[in-house]
């Protein structure tokens, strides 16, 4: 491997930079708690090792070359997101003539779809599948692209991911008491559903890259 702190400090990057996982991240910790926090990165961090280990074998190249493969992920991805979004808004919608109670089960039932959430938003986003694809590349030596090397590079990613989304949702729990207030919960959810929707139609957009 070569620029190793390069890389590190690109990642740094890379993983804060807004994008459909933040926004699930955003709302699943804000509207369920840190548990919900928690699971939406697991199931994030789940989808990423998937990624790196389809980028190690050479499924992902598949993916970026065959112009069928990566628009049956990014429809089915686009789709995903949209549907997320407009469940949000519906959330908002039915919030004005719901009762203010929740029970365990239904808490329990949220924990389980912020991992799902996470998860599959991270996994049918094709852009990161090509990401992983052209960027690891360039932090390996030419003459020595094993198994290891790339296997070190994706797990650093993903620890970085980890690192980020922890201190994200610390920090998000410690202004939970004002985001917390209905009027604030509306906003969210007007937001998030809002911003779903649209990295859905950008990600229906995107051209493959042949």
């Amino acid at each position: 491997m070569e620029n190793f702190y390069l890389f590190v400090i690109t990642c740094v990057f890379l993983v804060i930079l807004p994008g459909p996982d933040t926004a699930i991240m955003t709302k699943n910790t804000l509207t369920v708690g840190k548990q919900g926090g928690f699971k939406t990165m697991l199931g994030i961090c789940c989808a990423l090792s998937i990624h790196t280990l389809t980028a190690i074998v050479g499924l992902s190249a598949i993916i970026a070359k065959s112009a069928l493969l990566f628009s049956i992920f990014k429809y089915v991805g686009a789709v995903y997101l949209i549907y997320l979004g407009v469940k949000s808004l519906w959330t908002l919608r039915n919030k004005e003539k719901a009762e203010i109670t929740e029970t365990v089960a239904k808490n329990k039932h949220k924990n389980k779809s912020s991992f799902k959430q996470g998860f599959l938003t991270n996994l049918l986003n094709p852009k990161i599948a090509v990401f992983f694809l052209t960027f690891l590349p360039q932090f390996v030596n030419p003459g020595s692209r094993t198994f290891m090397s790339f296997l070190i590079l994706g797990i650093t990613y993903i620890v970085l991911t980890v690192v980020w989304y922890l201190f994200y949702i610390y920090l998000l729990n410690q202004i939970s008491a004002f985001m917390k207030k209905p009027k604030t919960q509306k906003v969210i959810e007007g937001i998030t559903g809002t911003i779903l929707i649209g990295f859905g139609i950008k990600l229906a957009l995107e051209k493959a890259h042949t």
